[in-house]
């Protein structure tokens, strides 16, 4: 998103100096490298909400992208699946709202007409969703940072932000090895937006609680269960898609992910965890409410993170002939969810602005798929600084 919005404003405004702070030594390193590599149609988000625009209009500016750079990426479309007669309500009114935000030729499927799409499948009624696709998101990434560079746009790697300071007509970025003067400072720091964001804005309601998400990977022998995309109706309980399975670009095919809460922000293993940052989220009064709303899903999130036999379980409600000894580790992501202090779970992008600084504080799915779309939006509000 940082780099999708630097090339937006690096094309609108080329006499403009732009430069990219990436505290890591290499691009997309984290949320872009480690999801699912999804490119989103834009069914799921509330029509008229920033998600919903950002979608549908990220899609196709992605989809150009891709075209006019020779990057891989393929609309193999995808199954939304019921498999509980509950379910069934929920299967259409997401018909329906995939239909409000415009998306064409969407089509109910019937128990025969699932299994024409993915024969090993299991469930009561689906969704064909043509315009999903699969694509490598640092792939697209590092495409970015190629063309804002040819472009006259800089990139400083391994330069981790300490402080941000007010100046006369300006701010000041402060790395660990030098600074950065600037009329304006655009914020993408995706897990530690929050603490970038908090330099600059006091009070600051809302902290990035990240929340892990697990994949397992099929054996190769057992690919031919899974077509394309395969997923889950949503629970609405929940504000995450549920396990489902991906076809994946670079190969392969993923089953997962689950979520539960990380205990550090860049904790992508169980066994990596910062009590400090672990304290701050349990410390947060809206973590709290979270999770006294959620306790019983989260535990249950938990309790398939530690069993194998409980994830499968979970995947069996998709293809039933999926068995343990099908699975092997596969990787993880953590998504960075903002919370508010009454214990709202963000659910729309969410940019906040203050003098000298532009903060995007929640971008999570579809962030990517929306990440050219966003950048306009985001070189919009920056347009009326400059």
């Amino acid at each position: 998103m940082g780099l999708a919005t630097a090339l937006q404003l690096q094309q609108q405004h080329p006499a403009k100096k732009i430069i990219v702070i990436e505290k890591e030594d290499g691009l997309a390193q984290h949320q872009t490298a480690n999801n699912s590599g999804v490119i989103h149609s834009g069914i799921y988000y509330k029509p008229g909400s920033l998600k919903a625009t950002n979608c549908l209009r990220g899609y196709r500016l992605l989809i150009d992208f891709c075209q006019q750079h020779e990057i891989p990426f393929e609309r193999c479309g995808k199954i939304i699946v019921a498999t509980e007669e509950h379910e069934l309500p929920l299967l259409e009114n997401l018909l329906v709202r995939g239909q409000q935000n415009g998306l064409a030729h969407l089509k109910k499927l019937t128990r025969e007409e699932l299994k024409e799409h993915e024969p090993h499948v299991q469930g009561r009624a689906g969704i064909f969703v043509p315009q999903t696709g699969i694509v490598d998101y640092k792939r697209v990434a590092e495409k970015y940072g190629q063309i804002l560079q040819e472009k006259g746009g800089a990139i400083q790697l391994g330069e981790r932000v300490i402080d941000i300071q007010k100046t006369a007509g300006g701010r000041v970025v402060v790395t660990q090895k030098q600074s950065y003067t600037g009329k304006l400072v655009i914020n993408c720091a995706g897990l530690y937006s929050d603490k970038i964001a908090a330099l600059t804005t006091s009070p600051l309601h809302l902290r990035i609680i990240p929340f892990r998400g697990e994949y397992y990977k099929l054996r190769p022998e057992k690919e031919y269960l899974v077509k394309n995309l395969i997923y889950p109706v949503p629970d609405p309980n929940f504000p995450f898609l549920g396990v489902h399975f991906t076809r994946m670009a670079k190969g392969g095919v993923e089953a997962g992910p689950n979520a539960v809460l990380a205990f550090k922000r860049e904790g992508y293993r169980k066994s990596q965890i910062s009590l400090t940052e672990l304290g701050e989220t349990l410390a947060w009064p809206g973590f709290q409410k979270v999770a006294a709303k959620y306790w019983r899903t989260g535990l249950g999130e938990m309790y398939r993170s530690f069993s194998k036999a409980a994830f499968t379980k979970a995947l069996q409600k998709l293809i039933p002939e999926i068995q343990e000894q099908d699975l092997v580790d596969g990787g993880a992501g953590v998504r960075a969810q903002a919370c508010d202090r009454t214990g709202g779970l963000v659910d729309d992008f969410l940019i906040l602005e203050n003098e000298g600084v532009i903060n995007v504080c929640n971008a999570p799915s579809p962030a990517a798929t929306s990440s050219l779309a966003i950048g306009e939006t985001v070189a919009a509000l920056a347009a009326k600084r400059l």
